[in-house]
């Protein structure tokens, strides 16, 4: 490649940055996907139990019945509220619990002589999430305080009070990576990788669209330049834009805003979106050359993009998909970009775990943005 492709290649980038930072919609629509939409996904998309709301019909006022109560804390509850049990029905038809608790009269007497009442625990289930995980832990809460008291040692299980033997396995769990399962973890990394899928695509080929609907692209064909260094002037320049919005994404949304740790290695993070920037652009470059008009290129885009965020592992893993589907699928390079990203930012690998990762990303980018450019060749000369 000559100096004068590459000064070329090099000023016409700088046009488009120009054109970019004056473009205020699509400005915005950048620094919108890099941070609110990363900060409301991870805080909006929660999958664990918190604040869920709690009403108890406590028809025993025994201190066991107290005891129970009082150990529905925050965050996973609010503080349990009193209710009647005549109003039930009302409350949960006006959702203003997701939980109802029913403790029934003599429920402490009973227990104590062996004769295992029943508590009530009604449920609303369209808060689905909350539903599943609240009723689990409420259920393991009560286990627990009741054999407490039972036993009359708190922290200690009486084997007898409950009817069976204790086992004789003890199952130590350790979470690794994210120790307490915090679902704005995952949230909010996968929230900044599908931004530059969708950023990638839609800034390339808005570039070009809008080189055809202001006229400069005429104007560009007559100039000393081949569609070549105007298609990769365009690379570069979209690029380089996507690259600065991921690691200030990375540093004040991420790490500050969120508060959440980042135990890999950035700078080898961002090598591996450059390296994917060269697959998703040249995405955007060839819808570009199919689609006249910015909708028709959002259409296109609704076609071939979300599809393949949906099944790139970000959202759904790829062990839980059909097995046709998941052969496809680990021969696009997103797929890839989600499993080195998740391999470095969560579990802090290094090059030497990533790199073949890196290889296929890059040889499979290059041989798309290689077929993009010679349908923008075509696609320009012969509208010159």
């Amino acid at each position: 490649m000559s100096s004068n492709t590459l000064s070329n290649i090099f000023w016409l980038g700088t046009k488009e940055l120009r054109s970019f930072f004056k473009d205020y919609v699509l400005l915005g629509f950048v620094i919108w996907s890099f941070t609110f939409s990363v900060y409301t996904q991870a805080q909006s998309n929660s999958q664990e139990l918190h604040n869920a709301s709690v009403g108890v019909a406590d028809e025993d006022h025994s201190p066991l019945s107290r005891r129970m109560i009082a150990a529905l804390l925050p965050p996973y509850f609010k503080p349990p509220q009193a209710i009647i049990a005549s109003d039930i029905e009302r409350l949960m038809d006006t959702a203003r619990y997701t939980f109802v608790i029913v403790i029934p009269p003599d429920f402490e007497r009973d227990v104590l002589a062996r004769r295992y009442p029943a508590v009530q625990v009604d449920i609303d289930a369209t808060a689905m999430v909350q539903a599943g995980l609240g009723s689990n832990y409420i259920q393991q809460i009560f286990s627990t305080e009741i054999s407490n008291f039972v036993s009359r040692n708190e922290g200690a299980f009486s084997s007898r009070s409950q009817g069976t033997s204790q086992s004789s396995v003890t199952l130590a769990v350790r979470v690794a990576f994210n120790p307490n399962v915090t679902t704005s973890w995952f949230t909010s990394i996968m929230g900044i990788i599908n931004s530059v899928t969708m950023l990638a695509i839609i800034l390339a080929g808005a570039a070009i669209i809008r080189e055809r609907e202001h006229g400069t692209m005429d104007h560009l064909l007559v100039m000393p330049v081949t569609p070549f260094e105007i298609a990769m002037s365009k690379v570069w320049a979209n690029s380089l834009v996507i690259t600065i919005a991921v690691g200030l994404s990375l540093t004040i949304v991420v790490r500050m805003l969120l508060s959440i740790p980042v135990v890999g290695s950035v700078p080898l993070f961002m090598v591996g979106v450059a390296i994917y920037l060269f697959f998703a652009t040249a995405i955007g470059i060839f819808l570009a050359t199919i689609a006249r008009t910015m909708p028709q290129l959002g259409l296109l885009y609704l076609l071939v993009a979300m599809p393949m965020n949906m099944l790139s592992g970000s959202n759904t893993p790829l062990e839980s998909m059909p097995l046709a589907l998941r052969t496809i699928m680990t021969a696009v390079p997103s797929t890839h970009f989600v499993a080195f990203a998740q391999s470095i930012l969560y579990r802090g690998a290094g090059l030497t775990v990533v790199w073949p990762d890196f290889l296929f990303v890059a040889m499979v980018g290059g041989l798309f943005l290689f077929l993009a450019l010679i349908r923008f060749r075509a696609v320009t000369i012969q509208s010159g």
